[in-house]
């Protein structure tokens, strides 16, 4: 996902209520991660996930693509809401990446997101430094975040019964 993807994903989940909290993915992009109570299920999650990402690529389909696959998006940014799967993996916040250059997935705030240039900007050394030279915890809120998904979201991405 690259920076002005997040940025405009941030608008959707901002005008569904549901707040999120961005971090680079120690590769190409960004990630945009939303705490939910567990009262949502692998289903539910990955339901709205897909649902916000088929609402993207119909509000700018020239940019952006819901579907999996190459041909799918070329020339388009395909919205990756399958990391919601159950069994599906994603690196966590400040693990380094199992990939030449050790790169870190780095938590950051929507403001400090502008400054980021790529999603592997970080090295373990650079992480480190970075941490320490932190005053503000970029991700605030965070770990007190409780939100679950209502209907009312799910009405206004259009999600229908049928797409869960």
């Amino acid at each position: 996902m690259t920076l002005s993807t997040a940025e405009l994903l941030k608008v959707v989940l901002d005008e569904i209520d549901l707040r999120s909290f961005p971090k680079t993915s120690g590769g190409k992009g960004f990630h945009v991660v939303v705490p939910l109570t567990r009262r949502q299920g692998w289903s539910e999650t990955k339901a709205v996930a897909h649902a916000v990402a088929r609402h993207m690529a119909r509000v700018v389909p020239q940019r952006f693509s819901a579907v999996l696959g190459p041909k799918n998006r070329v020339g388009k940014i395909f919205i990756d809401y399958l990391r919601n799967s159950r069994g599906a993996s994603t690196v966590a916040a400040f693990s380094v990446r199992a990939r030449s250059g050790m790169w870190v997935s780095m938590p950051v705030s929507w403001d400090e997101l502008k400054e980021v240039s790529r999603g592997d900007e970080w090295t373990m050394q650079k992480a480190i430094q970075r941490q320490r030279s932190l005053k503000v915890d970029p991700w605030q809120g965070y770990w007190q975040t409780r939100q679950r998904i209502t209907a009312a979201m799910r009405r206004a991405v259009a999600m229908d019964a049928g797409s869960r």
